[in-house]
């Protein structure tokens, strides 16, 4: 075991401890060129940070060495020019043909939410369209896009069709064109909220993201809630081992403890890594990280590692959630600076 300790050292240059990082939807991008970790933020915190431009159309990066302890946000997009000011949700960070690729969803006022793709040089920014037009299609309420590569090297964004418009929230596919700047196909629908044997009749879905087991099952984890209101992550196999599936729902959430909105990296070390933000309250969304363990078929949780999920569990934890503070000090199965 690896315990990540507060030395002197550490805090100077990532003063920013994990469980003060205000955050909802963490991604974490995990940079073999920088050998740092980095995830991304739309707001941030400017009574710790007021030096720091606030406000609608901007995105900002941390960095970390450890997991544990981050940077001081720095901007890595500022909207200028571009089309949208609202609704800048759920960025997360792809590497693709050498350059990084900050995907989020966007909204200017009067029209629906979509998504679209930022590039860049540098994990650091700064960002830039790839193209001024988004990518989801033309007259859909849509979020939370994220970036699969099919087996033939192909990309496509996988984006939730929102419920607020459907009813039945959608989780949807749509090729790329290969700088990420244009839809190269048609939609294809690939589940509904109402697939879920465990989900209520909330119809929502969030954060789609694939990963292929190493025996080579495609799995997509993606989250929605249960029939008691809890903000849960799911798990559903492609039987096709591709995207368009069709899609096989485990009958058990993965996690249904008011958490939500996760993705998978791997640390320098190899071990696989869950995040995702809990509670689902704004005000107190915190990353959990969960050391992970890969079957032949399925995907499973170790341990977690942060504590946050301490005073911020929900769902049927609620009424085991403790009043003081967690100072723990996490601990990892291998030292996650390789």
């Amino acid at each position: 075991m690896f315990s990540c300790d507060d030395d002197p050292e550490t805090l100077r240059a990532y003063p920013y401890h994990v469980r003060d990082v205000h955050i909802s939807d963490p991604c974490i991008l995990a940079d073999p060129a920088s050998r740092s970790y980095y995830t991304y933020v739309q707001f941030a915190d400017s009574r710790r940070f007021p030096d720091l431009p606030i406000g609608p159309g901007h995105f900002y990066v941390l960095e970390s060495k450890d997991l544990i302890h981050w940077s001081k946000p720095q901007v890595c997009f500022e909207k200028g020019e571009f089309w949208a000011d609202l609704d800048y949700w759920a960025p997360e960070c792809h590497i693709w043909q050498g350059k990084y690729y900050l995907i989020s969803s966007f909204r200017a006022a009067g029209t629906y939410r979509r998504c679209q793709c930022l590039v860049s040089d540098s994990p650091k920014g700064p960002f830039r369209p790839v193209r001024m037009e988004p990518v989801t299609p033309e007259g859909w309420h849509c979020l939370d896009g994220t970036l699969y590569i099919d087996r033939k090297g192909m990309p496509w964004l996988v984006f939730c069709h929102e419920w607020l418009q459907v009813g039945d929230g959608q989780i949807c596919a749509v090729p790329l064109s290969m700088d990420l700047g244009k839809a190269a196909g048609e939609p294809i629908i690939l589940f509904r909220a109402s697939d879920g044997p465990w989900t209520g009749d909330s119809g929502v879905t969030d954060g789609p993201f694939l990963h292929r087991l190493p025996g080579g099952k495609l799995l997509m984890l993606w989250s929605s809630f249960t029939p008691a209101g809890a903000y849960a992550i799911a798990c559903a196999t492609s039987e096709s081992g591709e995207i368009n599936g069709p899609w096989r729902q485990q009958e058990k959430p993965l996690y249904a403890l008011d958490g939500g909105h996760a993705m998978l990296f791997r640390t320098f070390s190899g071990q696989l890594m869950m995040a995702c933000h809990c509670p689902n309250d704004h005000r107190r969304k915190r990353i959990l990280l969960f050391e992970m363990e890969e079957k032949a078929d399925s995907l499973h949780i170790i341990n977690e590692v942060t504590g946050n999920w301490y005073q911020g569990i929900g769902g049927s934890g609620a009424s085991y959630a403790y009043k003081d503070q967690c100072r723990e000090i996490p601990c990892f199965l291998s030292d996650p600076r390789g």
